[in-house]
């Protein structure tokens, strides 16, 4: 590989290179179609999946398709206005309802983090509570910084300072809407009840975690694993927590839910719309409105009016200087 492919290779995330191999390989070998391709195809492609696959799905493989055509220097027959018009009516005549996570309320959270301190303190003095320890900050810190479940996946001790009765400050390196590369910085409270910034301090001393990821495995006789969690596992996680702590109906709620669940509560709080998208990471108030099951019949119309104000979050210059806004206290 020259210097020019691995740079061009970094540049695509892994799971995106997986999702565009499978998009080919599910054109090209399950469904017969022929590489390069031609609009024609490509519109009987997606007509021939209208029914079993969702937009969001046949969008994904369009995407994959570009991509290998672009890669080997060939015109793109994705975006010829025949595919576009197929594309658009198969929206018109199969509508999907979208399957949205069930958010976890703050009496949920308070719930859950109860019981896990009930387990806690009823662990043997001689064997450490890793694994409850663990989910207990996991819960915390995805909730009050409303992070996605690959985020929190890949948050590093190296990247975080934490300072008890004061805060934290979180590097990612690369987020979902971080389209310079630049990686973003997140604070997160210190609280007198929930607090994420204890339940990390306790889960990494604990765990002696001093670099490297910091939600990892946990096996049944209290090893540490290497490795970070899969994203995948920690839906699992959410839904265990959910569960023990006695709430019904924990197989509605994923990794999502706590990032759905802080929007909610801090629209509860009447957060304004552009503070909460320069604090979730929202860039328009479209993908905020999708988060929000507000009880309040006008929370919608109120976002829609304050949109004008609110199209992106302000760039600053120094990213580490992104104050959170004040209503985290609870």
């Amino acid at each position: 590989m020259s210097s020019i492919d691995q740079y061009v290779h970094a540049a695509t995330r892994a799971n995106t290179r997986k999702a565009y191999q499978a998009a080919v390989q599910h054109f090209e070998h399950e469904w017969g179609g022929f590489l390069p391709a031609t609009a024609d195809s490509v519109a009987r492609y997606l007509v021939d999946h209208a029914r079993t696959h969702s937009l969001n799905t046949l969008r994904q493989r369009l995407a994959g398709l570009a991509a290998w055509h672009l890669d080997q220097g060939f015109p793109d027959p994705t975006k010829a206005p025949h595919v576009k018009k197929v594309l658009k009516g198969i929206a018109e005549l199969h509508p999907v309802v979208e399957n949205r996570a069930r958010p976890i309320q703050l009496v949920q959270l308070t719930a859950i983090v109860s019981h896990l301190d009930q387990q806690i303190a009823r662990q043997d003095v001689h064997r450490l509570p890793l694994q409850l320890l663990r989910n207990k900050a996991l819960m915390l810190i995805g909730f009050w910084r409303a992070f996605r479940s690959d985020e929190l996946a890949r948050l590093n001790a190296k990247h975080i300072q934490a300072v008890p009765g004061s805060g934290m400050e979180i590097y990612l390196p690369r987020t979902k809407g971080d389209r310079s590369g630049q990686g973003r910085y997140f604070k997160a409270p210190a609280l007198k009840q929930l607090c994420p910034v204890e339940a990390y301090l306790e889960w990494i001393n604990a765990a002696e975690i001093t670099q490297g990821p910091v939600f990892r495995g946990v096996n049944r006789w209290g090893q540490l694993a290497d490795d970070a969690l899969h994203p995948s596992s920690i839906i699992a996680i959410v839904r265990s927590c959910c569960q023990k702590a006695g709430i019904e109906g924990s197989d509605a709620f994923s990794s999502h839910s706590l990032r759905r669940g802080f929007a909610n509560w801090a629209n509860d709080q009447r957060w304004d719309t552009k503070s909460l998208m320069e604090y979730v990471g929202w860039r328009d108030v479209h993908s905020a409105m999708r988060y929000i099951d507000a009880p309040d019949p006008f929370a919608r119309l109120r976002m829609n009016h304050e949109s004008s104000d609110a199209e992106a979050p302000a760039n600053h210059s120094n990213p580490s200087e992104t104050d959170l806004p004040r209503r985290t206290r609870i």
